[in-house]
């Protein structure tokens, strides 16, 4: 019998707040352990909770980038279960009412097909502390707890560990678009609980289902996900029955392992929260944080194609980094003007050019020295200078890159460098046949060569041009009169 996935995400994302979700705790990683902590995210008896409007923005702009129907009147509930990262026994969550309801997430599929995996709800929380373990104890860090965490529960839509992939790509692609979360892996601000069953192909009932828990990188999720996938095929071929249950990803072993059984659902005894009042939004403040939302990456990428003439996959690398599109885009304004009937046109031969010097030289200079564009001294007028003095051949390509890292590094106008340092590359025809005449007159030798057959000899001359114009001279022209030259011998 053939079968076949149904894939879930739970996925929980820190957004980006400066205080905790309950208290004025402050949000900062690397900290001595319980450091930022307070009564209120210890759970100290009599500690009222007060909410964080800003957690409760970025949720409902979150809800609007993915299509979601933001919920006019959402209250908070408590969750109430018995574990050491939560020291008042209860999680403030919200459950019966949630901010955000619907909405979806659009991924591409390996044949170049889009898919709509749908979002059941997006619900806020605090988050628990951390516990460490370590060899014969076991240690709980207070500073997370508290944090203003998103829940974002999708329907079970995805069919295989790559559509899953896909669409974790996406979301954490529009969220860090959006502003509401950096999306740091590394740093635990964005895990998902992994929901898989499987079900004979044709069968609309879902199978059993099988929980993985707080995975925190996408290629774990990834392996966790195809084993998973094939051990419950293998239960079914053996005719092993699939329970209800928890697992966890061991890395090392790379496989999953059972943690607990699972009822089908927990008595958490949920309760709405009694010292918080229910958010209560107008379509006023509603419609005022959608405005504050950027434009889809999907949508940007489009337009970026058809606006400056970009290869695709161009734009895919650009806008994977909104701050390195934002820049991009910045510098080819510079290469705008007016088009009839008052809409806006740039010049797509300099924008293309400038993107392909972005995509190399400057991407290469931003590894090279750990920086972002933003971290960099380059002003995106600057690198857009450079491009049009190339393009009119004020300078040549060697002169280009020689200025670049400069101008990287300690910025500057290039048009006035270029200037004041008489950088300016040498165009007259007479002047650049006086340098070939000059090296050809000084190299017998390699004249010779270039007699008897030795073709790169050529390439000789265009090195000694270079080198007696101070690198200044264009070695495309260069090479056409030096073979001219060389001909005429």
């Amino acid at each position: 019998m053939e079968f076949e996935n149904t894939i879930g995400l739970e996925t929980h994302v820190q957004l980006k707040t400066k205080t905790k979700m309950f208290c004025s705790c402050l949000l900062k990683t690397g900290c001595e352990p319980n450091t930022n902590v307070c009564p209120v995210c210890l759970g100290y008896p009599g500690a009222l909770p007060v909410m964080n409007g800003e957690a409760v923005k970025l949720t409902v702009m979150s809800g609007l980038m993915l299509g979601c129907e933001v919920n006019r009147h959402a209250t908070f509930d408590r969750k109430n279960y018995f574990y050491p990262d939560m020291a008042k026994d209860y999680q403030i969550s919200e459950n019966g009412s949630p901010l955000c309801i619907g909405g979806g997430v659009e991924i591409t599929l390996a044949d170049g097909s889009r898919k709509l995996i749908r979002i059941n709800h997006i619900h806020l929380e605090e988050d628990a502390a951390k516990i460490n373990h370590y060899a014969t104890t076991s240690g709980v860090d207070f500073n997370r707890g508290g944090t203003p965490l998103m829940e974002i529960v999708s329907e079970p839509d995805m069919a295989s560990a790559d559509e899953a992939i896909a669409y974790l790509t996406a979301l954490k692609e529009m969220l860090v678009y959006a502003g509401v979360s950096d999306c740091n892996l590394e740093e635990g601000n964005m895990r998902s609980d992994v929901n898989i069953s499987i079900r004979p192909v044709g069968e609309t009932k879902l199978g059993t289902k099988v929980e993985i828990k707080n995975m925190n990188s996408f290629s774990g999720i990834h392996a966790a996900l195809v084993y998973e996938a094939r051990r419950q095929r293998e239960c079914m071929a053996h005719s092993i029955p699939i329970v209800q249950e928890t697992r966890r990803w061991d890395p090392e072993a790379l496989e999953t392992a059972s943690m607990r059984s699972k009822e089908n659902a927990h008595d958490y005894r949920y309760f709405p929260e009694p010292d918080l009042v229910p958010v209560e939004l107008s379509d006023e403040t509603v419609e005022e944080w959608r405005r504050l939302l950027p434009e889809k990456p999907e949508l940007r990428r489009a337009r970026m194609v058809e606006q400056y003439g970009i290869a695709e996959y161009d734009a895919e690398v650009l806008s994977q980094h909104k701050e390195n599109a934002d820049w991009f885009e910045r510098a080819c304004a510079s290469f705008e003007s007016k088009a009839e009937g008052g809409g806006r046109t740039f010049d797509k031969k300099l924008s293309k050019t400038l993107c392909n010097l972005f995509m190399s030289d400057v991407m290469a200079l931003m590894n090279a020295s750990g920086k972002t564009i933003g971290e960099s001294a380059m002003e995106p007028s600057a690198l857009a200078s450079l491009v049009r003095l190339s393009a009119s051949g004020t300078i040549n390509g060697p002169t280009l890159k020689e200025l670049l890292p400069e101008v990287f590094e300690k910025g500057g106008d290039p048009e006035a460098i270029v200037k004041a340092r008489g950088l300016g590359a040498v165009s007259d025809e007479s002047a650049l046949e006086a340098f070939v005449d000059q090296a050809i007159a000084a190299n017998p030798g390699p004249v010779a060569d270039f007699k008897n057959g030795k073709k790169a000899a050529a390439g000789f001359f265009v090195g000694q041009v270079m080198k007696l114009s101070k690198g200044k001279a264009d070695p495309k022209r260069v090479g056409g009169i030096v073979a001219r030259k060389l001909a005429a011998l």
